[in-house]
């Protein structure tokens, strides 16, 4: 089917949308199967850290909208925590149909002139905006347990800047390698009647599933999951390669570590339905 546009997977939703990280094709063929295995819809997210790593967006971004074409149920494919202005354009032309644009590392006002000046070029071209109120930085900015989004600010900040989701700050970290972040359900709640928008909850790696149900219950849409799967996708290779120390075929550890992520992945996803 054709791609999904993530506005449109995130509107028809009832309930939270998974949203995970591509590292490597493995990671996109896997996600892709946890959804379709869950019947649920789901978004692939390219970051620019994942970029990096490969040393260019299109070989990544073309390989993820392969898969999102192929599947079976609609998928979405995103830039996430873009810096640059030029992979935005990059992305956009490549045929990526939404962007997380994070300008959050610089002043406010800075912040929000640069943001509003692309979300505008974005809809020109139909696609979708994300950003972010605060700083992210290195995975420890407004995600930090202590920081928090205020309310009134988000809403004067998409006000302004026309985005067409926010993530916010409500106790989660990105990165977290265990799941023990301890949400502030009622800002969650103080943030979806104020802004309206769809809340994106960055660093949902460290957030348990009974507390993942209660943020999107409490108005959570968009849930972003990276570090978790990695951890999975690991420990199914891990597992693998001290079973047999003889394997040298690395699609026999690297297809272990696509099975137990497109598990993980069906599960997720029936925890935020």
């Amino acid at each position: 089917m054709p791609v999904a546009g993530i506005g449109d997977i995130i509107g028809g939703a009832l309930a939270g949308v998974g949203a995970f990280n591509v590292i490597q094709l493995e990671h996109a063929e896997a996600i892709v199967a946890g959804a379709e295995a869950a019947g649920a819809p789901v978004v692939l997210q390219i970051s620019q850290n994942c970029v990096r790593y490969h040393g260019a967006l299109a070989p990544i971004a073309l390989a993820s909208l392969a898969v999102a074409r192929a599947a079976a149920v609609p998928v979405a494919v995103h830039l996430d925590h873009a810096t640059d202005r030029e992979l935005v354009e990059e992305a956009v032309a490549l045929g990526v149909g939404s962007v997380m644009f994070d300008a959050s590392a610089l002043p406010d006002r800075h912040n929000l002139a640069l943001t509003a000046e692309i979300s505008a070029w974005c809809h020109e071209r139909g696609v979708w905006v994300e950003a972010e109120l605060g700083e992210v930085g290195g995975k420890d900015g407004v995600h930090a347990p202590g920081a928090r989004t205020d309310p009134y600010e988000a809403a004067v900040y998409v006000a302004r800047t026309g985005v067409d989701a926010l993530a916010v700050a409500v106790g989660t970290s990105h990165a977290m390698t265990t799941r023990d972040a301890v949400l502030d359900l009622v800002l969650i709640a103080e943030l979806r009647a104020a802004v309206p928008v769809p809340l994106v909850l960055h660093g949902s790696s460290g957030v348990p599933d009974d507390t993942l149900r209660e943020a999107v219950r409490h108005g959570m849409k968009k849930i972003n999951i990276a570090t978790h799967l990695n951890k999975v996708f690991t420990r199914g290779i891990r597992d693998h390669l001290a079973a047999d120390d003889k394997v040298v075929d690395s699609r026999k550890y690297l297809g272990c570590g696509r099975e137990a992520i497109a598990l993980e992945v069906t599960r997720l996803l029936k925890v935020l339905a």
